[in-house]
């Protein structure tokens, strides 16, 4: 039996270029910015495309297809490049994920756990709801036997003000099913993203 792909899409709301440059320019002139240089005069415009940018996701297919073969072994995304806001400071964070699951009945196209990371990561999060957040939805839409996400990112809000950590990484996961329960999945799992139990 075909199971129709998932059409994934974020809803930003209406996004307002034009009252999010006027706002970029109040802001940077209230900083003391003087935008009257040439090479400033374009910026507020420019920092309201990026922010809209940041804060979009594309649209994706979610594509499984039968577990014909009955795997039922880790499949595992390391490294997927990761790039968000915090909601706190809305400064960037940057980093990488780890994804993987204990296929169930079926299994996913593996370009979606990539896709997966980006529809949550580009919105004002913390790093802490953003690993739950792809956990969960995998958990929901896969139905696997067990799902692992480990995210390793770098705040500049820590590193680039306040107490100015530079090179400082935070590392966060999320263990569901299977790979929460089962001491060796779980080992294997975290063996695998070359992090540390």
């Amino acid at each position: 039996m075909s199971v129709p792909a998932l059409h994934v899409v974020h809803d930003t709301g209406a996004i307002d270029l034009a009252v999010a440059e006027d706002a970029a320019r109040t802001f940077l002139t209230a900083l003391g910015v003087n935008l009257d240089s040439e090479h400033l005069q374009a910026t507020p415009g420019r920092m309201a495309r990026a922010y809209a940018e940041l804060f979009t996701p594309r649209s994706f297919d979610l594509t499984t297809f039968p577990n014909e073969e009955g795997y039922d072994e880790l499949v595992l995304a390391r490294r997927i490049p990761l790039r968000s806001v915090c909601e706190h400071h809305l400064l960037p964070f940057v980093g990488v994920a780890h994804v993987g699951y204990l296929p169930g009945d079926r299994i996913l196209g593996l370009s979606k756990l990539a896709r997966i990371v980006e529809h949550f990561s580009r919105r004002p999060q913390v790093q802490e709801r953003l690993t739950k957040q792809i956990a969960d939805w995998l958990t929901e839409h896969l139905e696997p036997k067990g799902v692992g996400v480990v995210i390793e990112a770098e705040h500049t809000c820590m590193t680039l003000r306040g107490v100015q950590a530079a090179g400082t990484t935070t590392v966060t996961s999320t263990l569901l099913g299977t790979l929460r329960e089962d001491a060796r999945s779980r080992q294997e799992f975290f063996s695998l993203t070359g992090i540390a139990p």
